[in-house]
């Protein structure tokens, strides 16, 4: 059954997503701040609106991909996307926000007498574009299930993890998992290289034994073993460092917040801070290998 949808931030991520909600047969309202974003997603069949309150005010289902937590808060309660919906619009939020926010979200929409689902994505631009997405949802069961078309026709897979926030929470936890793994295969192949060996004999090694993981044989961090891999395009980003570094921002409040002991969490969360801000500020996150070579502000351990 189709739906018209708002989908509110049509950038690098939600510009595909929304194409595809197109695609699948869904009329779409987009809206963004940049006219060009605009443009671009009409080409795909968008219907542009001239506000996000317009968007929403005929949507059976809002969607926001947005930046950051003060980003959907704001639209949601000062910029009056909530009061411009009909009574029992659900609103799925998209964007990876901190879970406090997710929650406060969740409440403000359904005080406003809306239905609410936080369901951030993992799969990069690329998965955007190919809709392979995973989404981790948070919030009741009937608005899950009542969104779960609308992921399929953007993702390949959906998960309900919980509660309002539950899917932030899995977001922040899952990506402090990819940083870790990427800086650990990053440093193997240093090593590697330090060693003489050659770069596709780890990989051909490391990818059928236990060291398999995405990092590796997906998004490996060196140029040949992996052709897809942003390596081989001068660390064009698929996810972009200056978003890891978000995430992993996120992931170190929550883990402060709570009392959690998590060493290798807040130390992938300070390296890609650092080279988020620097070097790697238009980069793929793999290209955080560079820093781990010799002359790098990471060789021997040691910070910049």
């Amino acid at each position: 059954m189709s739906s018209t949808v708002a989908f509110i931030g049509l950038g690098h991520m939600g510009g595909p997503m929304a194409a595809n909600l197109v695609k699948a047969g869904h009329r779409v309202l987009g809206f963004d701040l940049v006219p060009e974003l605009v443009a671009t997603a009409g080409a795909a069949g968008v219907q542009p609106a001239g506000s996000a309150a317009e968007a929403a005010a005929t949507a059976d289902v809002v969607i926001t991909m947005l930046p950051a937590g003060r980003h959907v808060l704001a639209l949601y309660r000062e910029q009056g996307l909530l009061a411009a919906a009909r009574p029992g619009t659900l609103f799925v939020d998209c964007s990876t926000i901190d879970v406090a926010d997710a929650r406060t979200a969740h409440e403000a929409v359904v005080a406003a007498g809306h239905r609410a689902l936080d369901a951030p994505v993992s799969g990069g631009v690329v998965g955007a574009e190919a809709a392979t997405l995973t989404f981790m949802a948070g919030g009741g069961e009937a608005e899950f299930t009542a969104a779960e078309p609308l992921l399929h026709a953007m993702g390949r897979k959906a998960v309900h993890c919980g509660a309002a926030g539950a899917g932030q929470a899995a977001k922040i936890c899952n990506n402090m998992i990819l940083a870790i793994s990427m800086i650990g295969v990053s440093e193997a192949f240093v090593l590697a290289e330090s060693l003489g060996l050659d770069h596709q004999a780890l990989y051909d090694v490391a990818s059928t034994a236990s060291g398999q993981c995405w990092a590796l044989t997906v998004n490996c961090p060196v140029p040949g073993p992996v052709p897809a891999s942003p390596a081989n395009r001068d660390y064009r980003p698929g996810f972009a460092a200056p978003l890891m570094a978000k995430d992993l921002g996120l992931a170190a409040n929550a883990l402060r917040a709570g009392g959690v002991d998590a060493p290798l969490g807040l130390k992938a969360a300070e390296m890609y801070a650092e080279f988020a801000q620097g070097e790697g500020a238009g980069l793929d996150f793999s290209a955080i290998v560079r820093t781990l070579r010799p002359g790098g502000p990471h060789q021997n351990g040691n910070p910049a």
